[in-house]
C-alpha cells in the first residue's frame, strides 16, 4: 500500500467517511458521509453519550460504522444492543456486515473476520464487534444501546441486565452511547436524559461517568420542504414563536413547512418522534400506555402546571390500601364542573396511623375519603379490626385523638375503571410539583407486553405504577357513581 494511503489510513475521521457503504434511505449503495448530526457527535463523543433522538439521523448507523472500524483499526472490543431479537440481526446484516463486505480487499486482507450466526465479528488482529439483545462478560471499549428507551418500558427487567451487566462491561474511560425515542417519563433512559439535560444547562463540567446529552431534530437542514408548497396552521405559527421566545430555537419557513406536513402524518405522537425541546418527547405517550390520548391532550391544553388556590373549597381523598405494600393517596378538590388535582402521597411498609398523620400534617379541610373494598381487611399488625374500623375509631396523634370515615368505591370490573378514568381525565387539571410523581404513575401506566406473542395482553402490567394509578381509578369510579355528597366526620374527637 502506498505511504500516502497509509498516512489516510492513520486519520480515524478520514476513514469513517471514506472507507464504508452504506444503503440510502431508497435502498441505494452509497459511501458513508456523517451528517452535521453525527461530526457533532463525532467529535464531542464522550466517555458515556446519550442520544435522545429523532427519527432518521443517523445515529445508529454512525455508531455501527464506528465500531466496526474501531474493532478492525484499533483492536477494539466492541457491541451493539438493540431493543430485540430481529432488530439485532437487521443491524448486523444490512450495517455492520455490509459496510464490511464492502470494505477494499486490501483492507479486509490486512485484518480478516470470522463471523457466524450470532452476529458477531471477529478479527486476526484481535478486535470484536458483537451485535444482539444483552452483552455480559468480558470486557468493552465501545458499546452502543439502540432503542433503550423502548427497552425501558417494554422490558425493564433487560434494561436492569444491561445497566448491571453490559454498562459494567465498559471501563471509565471507554465509551457508552444509549440513544432512543423517549417512551415515558420512568425508566433508566428517562432518569439519564433528565440528569444530562440539567447538567448541560447548568454548565457543570462533566466527569467520565456523567452523561453527555445530544439533542435534537431542527438542526438537521435535510428536515426542510419549500414554504411556498405549504400552509402553516395558526396554532402551529403560535407554537414555533413560542420555541423562539422561550427556548431561542429560531426555525426557518423551511423547517416550519416540514414540520406542519409531518404533523399531519404522525398526528399526536409528532412531538416523542421529532420533539423540539426535551420535555415534548417525555411528554408523551408510551406504547401500550392506557392514557396516552388523554394526558398529550392535557399538556397540550397546559392542564398539568401551576393551578389557582382555592384552599377555602374542601378536598377529597382516593386511597389505595396495601398491606405490607405500597399506599397511595390522591387529594382532589371539585371547582365548578372540573376537579383540581392538588396533591399525591406514596409510600410503603407504614401503618395507617401514618397515612392519617400525613393527611393532618397536610392541613386540609376534608370533606370525603374514598377507599378500596378491601379496606375491611384487617390493619397491618391486627387480628381483630378492619382497616375502616381502625380509622373510624382513630389514633392519637399529636397529643389528640384523630378519625376519619371511609366510603367505599363501588367494585366494578378493573377495564370498566379505566374506561371511567378516560372519561375523567379531561375534566382534571393537576398541581405538577405535588403531583409529579403521581402523574408519573398515570403517565407509564400500561399493558402487560406478551413477549411470546409480540402483543399487549388485555390487563394491566403490575409495576410501580400500579398503586397510584389504582388511586385515581378509584377517585373515577367514585365520582362516576353520581352519589349524593355526604359530609365526612374527619378531625379531632372532642
Amino acid at each position: 500500500m502506498k505511504p500516502e494511503h497509509m498516512k489516510l489510513l492513520q486519520d480515524k475521521r478520514w476513514r469513517l467517511n471514506n472507507l464504508y457503504f452504506i444503503t440510502d434511505k431508497q435502498g441505494k449503495k452509497v459511501r458513508f458521509r456523517m451528517t452535521d448530526e453525527q461530526i457533532e457527535y463525532f467529535e464531542g463523543m464522550h466517555t458515556r453519550n446519550i442520544i435522545l433522538k429523532a427519527r432518521q439521523l443517523g445515529f445508529t448507523t454512525e455508531c455501527c460504522i464506528t465500531q466496526l472500524d474501531a474493532a478492525l483499526f484499533e483492536s477494539a472490543k466492541c457491541a451493539l444492543i438493540a431493543h430485540t431479537l430481529n432488530d439485532a440481526k437487521r443491524l448486523f446484516r444490512e450495517k455492520v456486515k455490509y459496510a464490511y463486505d464492502n470494505l477494499p480487499k486490501e483492507i479486509r486482507a490486512a485484518n480478516p473476520a470470522s463471523n457466524d450466526a450470532a452476529g458477531e465479528l471477529v478479527f486476526s488482529k484481535g478486535g470484536s464487534l458483537y451485535v444482539s439483545t444483552s452483552f455480559r462478560g468480558g470486557t468493552l471499549r465501545y458499546l452502543h444501546v439502540s432503542e433503550f428507551g423502548k427497552i425501558c418500558a417494554k422490558f425493564p427487567h433487560k434494561a436492569r441486565e444491561i445497566v448491571t451487566g453490559a454498562f459494567e462491561a465498559v471501563a471509565t474511560d471507554c465509551f457508552v452511547t444509549i440513544e432512543s425515542t423517549a417512551e415515558g417519563r420512568a425508566g433508566y433512559f428517562f432518569d439519564y436524559s433528565q440528569s444530562a439535560e440539567k447538567q448541560l444547562l447548568s454548565g457543570t463540567p462533566l466527569g467520565k461517568l456523567d452523561w453527555k446529552f445530544f439533542f435534537s431534530w431542527w438542526k438537521n437542514q435535510a428536515y426542510w420542504l419549500d414554504p411556498a408548497q405549504a400552509v402553516i396552521p395558526e396554532r402551529l405559527t403560535k407554537y414555533f414563536n413560542e420555541l423562539f421566545a422561550k427556548h431561542g430555537i429560531d426555525t426557518n419557513p423551511g423547517q416550519r413547512a416540514w414540520y406542519a406536513a409531518k404533523e399531519k402524518t404522525l398526528g399526536d405522537d409528532m412531538k416523542r418522534e421529532y420533539p423540539s425541546i426535551p420535555a415534548e418527547a417525555f411528554q408523551q405517550s408510551i406504547e401500550g400506555a392506557y392514557y396516552a390520548q388523554q394526558f398529550t391532550k392535557l399538556h397540550a391544553a397546559q392542564r398539568i402546571g401551576a393551578i389557582p388556590n382555592n384552599s377555602h373549597l374542601p378536598v377529597m381523598t382516593f386511597w389505595d390500601i396495601g398491606v405490607s405494600d405500597s399506599t397511595a393517596i390522591w387529594f382532589v378538590r371539585q371547582v365548578g364542573e372540573e376537579f383540581h388535582v392538588i396533591d399525591y402521597y406514596e409510600n410503603s411498609g407504614e401503618g395507617l396511623r401514618h397515612y392519617m398523620k400525613v393527611l393532618k400534617d397536610k392541613g386540609y379541610t376534608y370533606s370525603e375519603h374514598w377507599g378500596p373494598h378491601d379496606i375491611d381487611n384487617r390493619e397491618f399488625g391486627s387480628d381483630a379490626k378492619t382497616r375502616r374500623e381502625l380509622a373510624r375509631e382513630g389514633y392519637e396523634i399529636d397529643g389528640e385523638k384523630y378519625s376519619m370515615t371511609f366510603e367505599i368505591v363501588p367494585k366494578i370490573g378493573v377495564n370498566d375503571g379505566i374506561e371511567q378514568v378516560r372519561e375523567i381525565l379531561p375534566k382534571c387539571v393537576f398541581d405538577e410539583a405535588k403531583c409529579e410523581e403521581g402523574i408519573g404513575c398515570l403517565e407509564n401506566y400500561k399493558k402487560e407486553w406478551d413477549d411470546k406473542r409480540g402483543c399487549w395482553k388485555n390487563n394491566p402490567l403490575r409495576d410501580w405504577t400500579s398503586h397510584g394509578s389504582d388511586g385515581f381509578r378509584y377517585f373515577a369510579v367514585a365520582k362516576s357513581a353520581r352519589k349524593p355528597a355526604t359530609k365526612i366526620r374527619m378531625g379531632f374527637a372532642r
